[in-house]
């Protein structure tokens, strides 16, 4: 069973900053992409980012890039997920998982239950 474990959801105002972790007991996440998916009330599922664990390449949606970047810390066996300059549009529940780009999109194997991110003044 993957254990992974999302946390550092919270309230921040418009242009604030958050950063998420993601955290495994199961898994050695250094073996993989690890990326991040977010679930909006009434929309569909947004594919974040998908990144190399070893050397932090990888994908980012473009709604984000230049204002999220994902981190790593191989002793913890953690990845993070900075999110500066916030905006309403950012609020969702927030997954992390191993990643991988599949057939036309970013598939993910998670196991958590989210944590949720709001953005308002």
């Amino acid at each position: 069973q993957l254990q992974l474990v999302e946390s550092g959801g919270g309230l921040a105002q418009p242009g604030g900053s958050l950063r998420l972790s993601c955290a495994s007991s199961g898994i050695t996440l250094e073996n993989y992409h690890i990326g991040w998916f977010r679930q909006a009330p009434g929309k569909g599922r947004e594919d974040v980012s998908c990144i190399s664990f070893n050397d932090g390449t990888g994908f980012y949606a473009d709604s984000v890039k230049g204002r999220f970047t994902s981190s790593s810390d191989k002793a913890k066996n953690t990845v993070y997920l900075q999110m500066n300059s916030l905006k309403p549009e950012d609020t969702a529940l927030y997954y992390c998982g191993a990643c991988w780009y599949g057939v036309g999109r970013y598939d993910y194997f998670y196991g958590g239950q989210g944590t949720q991110v709001t953005v308002s003044s």
